[in-house]
């Protein structure tokens, strides 16, 4: 049994990751400010190998990480929209807080770090790890900062993951397909800004298999970073919305103005196929399950009429 130290472990990834590491029979601890309520790990936290920490990520000290095998580092302001709106927490918590975190860690520690493929930026070139990431957003610009920090500790490693998607125990409405799906339902149309522009997709539960592989047998990933995705999974939003248009009764509406978050840009993913890494969930599979959650599943806001 390892000590597994998971912060951000109420969060989209760090839910599935807390549940899925429980079952292999590990100790876990979950830190986070718990921002959007106790509910998403509910269903885990009465394992009496779990463990629950509310606090801020920006409060830690050597006691709340000292003891633990491996620290997945998943706690950040996630996304463009969160980061735009918060910015000072975006460096506090992308940044400042990831160099805490390593300055309190043991050599012998492993972290393991939520990266992103958002670094890119917009470039029309194939980009693999080796190619200078060009941020054109905050949260590329931060997260960037965090993975540079964290990769200064000869034990780590960073995955840089494409976009997710994908039902969790936690939602997050803003990844972009969780969005069109959303939209789509609910709506029944779906406006494209910079509708040719490409990303690589990314089912949440796909990247959660990554985490285990390292789990299990961290000598191959160590001292590197990742692309964590595939290339059949390079889509422009024009290919995603008339791919869920093959499911939803909808309209596409065509803007010709510009989108705010600037990404454009195709992922080389060899390092981590060598790896052994593959697919387990397609575009198509994603799309018809968020169908099926969107149908009965609303954001909760408290202010409903019943």
């Amino acid at each position: 049994m390892k000590k597994i130290l998971i912060t951000g472990g109420a969060g989209y990834k760090g839910t599935l990751l807390a549940r899925a590491v429980l079952a292999r029979g590990h100790a876990v601890t979950v830190l986070d400010n718990f921002m959007y309520g106790f509910d998403p790990v509910l269903g885990f936290a009465s394992d009496p190998n779990c463990s629950i920490v509310k606090k801020d990520i920006r409060n830690i000290e050597a006691s709340d990480v000292e003891g633990y095998d491996v620290i997945y580092h998943l706690a950040a302001i996630s996304g463009y929209p969160a980061c735009e709106a918060n910015p000072h927490s975006a460096q506090t918590i992308n940044v400042d807080s990831t160099q805490m975190l390593i300055d309190l860690m043991d050599d012998d520690q492993l972290l393991i770090y939520a990266s992103t493929t958002s670094m890119y930026g917009k470039r029309p070139e194939r980009q693999d790890e080796t190619t200078p990431p060009a941020p054109g957003s905050l949260y590329g610009m931060t997260k960037y900062a965090g993975e540079k920090i964290a990769m200064t500790r000869e034990n780590s490693i960073a995955f840089r993951f494409a976009t997710l998607f994908g039902a969790s125990l936690k939602m997050r409405p803003d990844l972009m397909l969780n969005d069109f799906v959303h939209k789509a339902v609910t709506e029944r149309s779906l406006v494209l800004f910079d509708e040719h522009s490409v990303r690589t997709f990314l089912h949440v539960n796909d990247s959660i298999r990554t985490y285990l592989m390292a789990l299990d047998d961290a000598r191959p990933f160590i001292g590197n970073v990742f692309n964590v995705g595939s290339e059949k999974m390079n889509f422009s939003k024009l290919d995603i919305a008339q791919r869920i248009k093959k499911y939803v009764e909808m309209e596409i509406v065509h803007s010709s103005l510009a989108d705010l978050d600037k990404r454009d840009f195709i992922i080389d993913f060899s390092r981590i196929a060598e790896l052994g890494f593959e697919l387990s969930v397609d575009l198509d599979t994603g799309i018809q399950e968020l169908i099926r959650l969107y149908n009965w599943y609303r954001p909760y806001v408290p202010y409903q009429t019943i």
